[in-house]
């Protein structure tokens, strides 16, 4: 081991890079079924808000809040 690193820590090294570098691409995929599944609740959530039903439910709450006579 005169003056550089010894068999084994080089492995140790190689190995921990290539569980790094073999992760980063799970992150990005993960990422992306997280991102695509906000994406599909916001768009359920966003019919569901400007349903007629909703509306509807929201505009008597205005009123009544509007009409209470504070």
């Amino acid at each position: 081991m005169a003056g550089g690193w010894g068999v084994g820590m080089r492995k140790r090294c190689v190995r921990i890079l290539r569980r790094r570098t073999r992760e980063v691409g799970m992150s990005t995929a993960e990422y992306a079924v997280g991102t695509m599944a906000a994406c599909g609740f916001a768009a359920v959530l966003y019919k569901i808000v400007t349903s007629d039903a909703v509306s509807g439910a929201v505009r008597q709450l205005i009123e009544r809040a509007l009409n209470s006579g504070l």
